[in-house]
């Protein structure tokens, strides 16, 4: 990925968990700072993502769950205008099941995907695979 702009937010998922960064260098450099870890909640008291297809696990309905979540939160960081640029990085299960319940306004401001968990490796790591 090219030129990630100053400030833009990059979001590490997998179905259970994200890191959030801010990019905190200026293009063509990339500095990450963490800014928030996102755990799946309340798995309980709210439904899965999508339809979901009988025989499915715990942990399938649990990821579908986070998804969910993880997409409301990026949908209203967007529309409060909180960022103005978002890079998501997730398996290609997670980004399929995050990107069908990403508003307008989120797909306005996103710049770039990467269909990799990256989620458990260290920050340079992260950072190389985004330069």
């Amino acid at each position: 990925m090219e030129n990630i702009p100053a400030g833009t937010l990059v979001v590490v998922a997998d179905g259970g968990s994200a890191r959030v960064f801010r990019n905190v260098g200026d293009p063509p450099g990339l500095s990450l700072q963490q800014v928030d870890l996102l755990e799946v909640m309340n798995v309980n008291d709210e439904g899965p993502s999508g339809i979901q297809p009988g025989g499915n696990d715990g942990y399938q309905t649990d990821e579908a769950t986070f998804a969910r979540q993880l997409a409301r939160r990026l949908n209203e960081g967007a529309l409060q205008q909180r960022y103005a640029h978002v890079v998501l990085v997730a398996d290609p299960r997670t980004l399929g099941e995050i990107r069908p319940q990403l508003h307008k306004e989120v797909h306005d401001r996103l710049i770039g995907e990467l269909d990799r968990d990256l989620t458990n490796v260290p920050l340079p790591d992260i950072e190389r695979a985004l330069s």
